[in-house]
């Protein structure tokens, strides 16, 4: 059996499921994703951006999914005030979120801040406090974890982007975008030597 495989820019404020249970007539993903029968490997919440799987392939969404495997997953963080080198110390050792330590992680200040399409709506601003950019690569997926970890040292979190899932990034995708990945590329997710991007490795724009 052939499956399908796609990598879908998610905008702000779209749910990561085909319909709204609901009933507000909120968008979702049959919004943007013309092909039945794929599913999304992991969720954004609403008010996160980013990269998204979504699979016909039910083994390899398990796979990504799944807690025991820790796949990394890189997000660029806009946050309050000027972030410290100290916070991405704490981000990176693991900070106390509700009684559990975060796992390690990789934690870089993101200088000059990363070009990426404004948000719709924009983010708060308020000019009395400058805001700054924080990476950060996870190997779990905690509800609402990366939020919890800024705010935690902190810095609390105003955008939130997810840009790499593994080896797989958001370059050449433009919000609301897709594209169809190969089953070579998605295989790359399955690798026992899938690890933390290196430190300082930079990611490729997306596409405005």
């Amino acid at each position: 059996m052939t499956h399908r495989h796609i990598l879908f820019y998610k905008p702000y404020g779209v749910l990561t499921q085909f319909t709204d249970e609901t009933g507000a007539g909120r968008p979702t993903l049959k919004d943007f994703i013309p092909f039945p029968d794929v599913y999304a490997a992991g969720r954004l919440d609403l008010d996160s951006e980013g990269l998204l799987l979504l699979t016909s392939d039910g083994t390899l969404q398990h796979r990504v999914t799944d807690p025991r495997f820790g796949h990394p997953r890189t997000y660029w963080v806009q946050v309050e005030g000027v972030a410290t080198e100290d916070a991405v110390r704490r981000l990176s050792a693991g900070v106390d979120i509700q009684g559990h330590i975060t796992l390690p992680a990789q934690a870089r200040l993101l200088i000059p801040p990363p070009d990426v399409p404004p948000r719709q709506p924009p983010i708060r601003y308020r000019a009395s406090i400058p805001t700054s950019w924080i990476e950060l690569t996870l190997t779990e997926g905690r509800n609402r974890q990366v939020r919890r970890m800024t705010a935690a040292v902190g810095f609390p979190t105003l955008r939130l982007i997810r840009v790499a899932i593994g080896p797989l990034t958001f370059a050449g995708l433009a919000p609301g975008g897709y594209r169809l990945i190969s089953t070579a590329e998605a295989k790359l997710l399955t690798s026992k030597s899938l690890r933390l991007r290196k430190p300082g490795a930079r990611l490729a724009h997306p596409t405005r």
